[in-house]
């Protein structure tokens, strides 16, 4: 989902319902709109709004869980790229040539899912790098049980740094909103708002604290639907970690 298209989407539609309360309120008789009437439509909204707030609630926090556990897995990915090179670098001069294929092989990975050109999307999808870096691997010829050692680990982490990479893809091509969930939503808000039309007087300021209302509830949309794509948009989590990692491979 495009989280400026949704967002807006959202905005539109429940500005758009508190103007449809303001319509309706002028074409309902005055004793549909007496405090009786106001009492009961407010206790309904209220239950409404309980219902979007704990929703949104959830959403949120989840969301944020998401975003912090994509960060972590960034940071624990640097570090297993940095274990990788320290432990090639263990096992003796023969692995120099893996040592830097590794490191072109993660500097690709970098330019992926970080593109430095703009127009370019983010691609999560691991390459072949990692079977490659497997199979030179294998091929090297312990001569000692210290690069032995070497070895099985070296082996070992470049497993677990595959499986990562896979389980951060196919995280990030789950839906991070389901469909029916954000409708719902979106109704209910819609619902409120034409509660807030059908008893505000029709005035400037009454319009424009109902397209500010509006705006920050599409605002947390926004601001979920980014957090659950955070290697694009606004919220996209920085390179640092895999930086600092590239900078000390090789050493």
């Amino acid at each position: 989902m495009n989280s400026i298209v949704v967002s807006s989407i959202i905005f539109a539609s429940v500005f758009a319902s508190a103007l449809v309360g303001m319509a309706v309120r002028r074409a309902l008789p005055e004793d549909h709109v007496g405090s009786d009437a106001k009492e009961v439509v407010r206790l309904a909204t209220g239950l409404i709004a309980t219902m979007a707030a704990l929703v949104l609630g959830m959403l949120v926090s989840s969301a944020k869980s998401s975003y912090d556990a994509r960060k972590n897995e960034v940071a624990e990915m640097s570090s297993e790229v940095l274990a990788i090179d320290r432990s090639l670098a263990k096992f003796g001069q023969e692995t120099g040539e893996i040592r830097t294929e590794f490191r072109q092989m993660v500097q690709a990975g970098l330019d992926r899912i970080w593109p430095s050109q703009s127009s370019r999307q983010a691609e999560l999808r691991p390459g072949n790098y990692s079977e490659t870096a497997l199979n030179e691997l294998e091929l090297l010829a312990p001569k000692d049980d210290r690069q032995a050692a070497a070895k099985v680990q070296a082996i070992s982490m470049v497993v677990s740094l595959k499986q990562s990479q896979w389980l951060m893809f196919l995280k990030s091509e789950q839906n991070a909103v389901p469909l029916p969930l954000l409708v719902i939503l979106v109704l209910w808000l819609a619902a409120i708002f034409v509660s807030f039309g059908l008893f505000a007087p029709p005035n400037p300021t009454v319009v424009v604290t109902l397209a500010l209302s509006a705006l920050a509830v599409s605002s947390a949309m926004f601001l979920i639907l980014e957090m659950y794509t955070p290697f694009s948009g606004v919220l996209r989590i920085a390179p640092t970690p895999i930086l600092d990692a590239l900078s000390q491979m090789g050493h």
